[in-house]
């Protein structure tokens, strides 16, 4: 067995360094990767023909380009499982928001290129999320570094296509609903389009153009989760163009409203933010 695993890593290498960077490597041998929970698999799917392995995360997959690393992939898994298994039992802490994220179809892809989303799965919700951009070592190495953007793509996920679709009165993306309401009292006044200018005392004054008023909640949604969880906490000077609460105790100051909703254990939203390792 052990010359067969050594035969099989030699195969691999040599297909590695017999390719270039521009080559289609879509039909590569898939690397089952070293993780306790999780086993990536070659992908079957043709609604996903661009991305040659996947990870089940709880019935939501997770698919790569060929040039994702694999260490980031499974990252991303065990981030997700996190997200929606935080005390790390086995089992979903809010069932009936994966019931509806499985419901939507809900996915995510990881890319290496931004022209990887071009052929970008027209089937379920999705989002996606850059190998470049995840940092497994962010949380485990006292929040330095590049911050990890699986802490927030993830996140996206779950919300957009299970809170806000099982609580809409609640957690909807939209106008009206209680986190749009706590929204539009952090960015001073309800803007359906981002604003010239925020009023002087807002502390969420996002300023993307191309992110409509229900992108607003979203964003809204993750800045003041992972700020509560202290994923934020050392990241002030990077990020107050968009979001001055970056910690838990400026949130309970300045905005009692969400956190009220986001640590409600109705909800069962995590209090631990995810390091990517899932019950180990």
């Amino acid at each position: 067995m052990m010359n067969l695993k050594i035969g099989f890593s030699i195969l691999l290498l040599t297909l590695l360094m017999s390719c270039n960077k521009d080559e289609d490597l879509t039909n590569m041998p898939v690397d089952a990767g070293n993780d306790p929970n999780f086993t990536i698999e070659s992908n079957p799917n043709t609604d996903f023909s661009s991305f040659n392995r996947r990870v089940n995360v709880f019935g939501i997959h997770i698919y790569a380009v060929p040039q994702v690393e694999d260490n980031k992939l499974l990252h991303a898994a065990n981030v997700m499982a996190q997200y929606l298994d935080n005390d790390e039992d086995g089992n979903p802490d809010n069932q009936v928001v994966l019931d509806r994220m499985l419901e939507e179809e809900a996915f995510m892809v990881m890319w290496k290129k931004e022209n990887d989303l071009s052929d970008f799965p027209n089937v379920g919700t999705g989002q996606d999320l850059g190998n470049d951009e995840t940092n497994p070592s962010y949380i485990s190495s006292g929040k330095t570094g590049r911050f990890d953007a699986s802490l927030e793509e993830v996140f996206h996920i779950i919300t957009h296509a299970g809170y806000s679709k099982v609580y809409p009165d609640i957690f909807g993306e939209m106008k009206g609903s209680q986190i749009a309401n706590a929204m539009d009292i952090a960015r001073g006044g309800q803007f359906t389009s981002v604003p010239n200018s925020y009023p002087s005392g807002a502390w969420y004054t996002y300023d993307d153009t191309t992110c409509d008023y229900n992108c607003q909640v979203t964003e809204y949604f993750y800045w003041a989760i992972t700020s509560i969880l202290g994923a934020q906490e050392n990241r002030l000077d990077e990020i107050d163009q968009e979001w001055r609460l970056n910690t838990r105790e400026k949130v309970e100051n300045q905005d009692p409203t969400i956190v009220e909703l986001l640590t409600n254990p109705q909800y069962a939203f995590p209090t631990i933010i995810p390091d990517g390792s899932y019950r180990r």
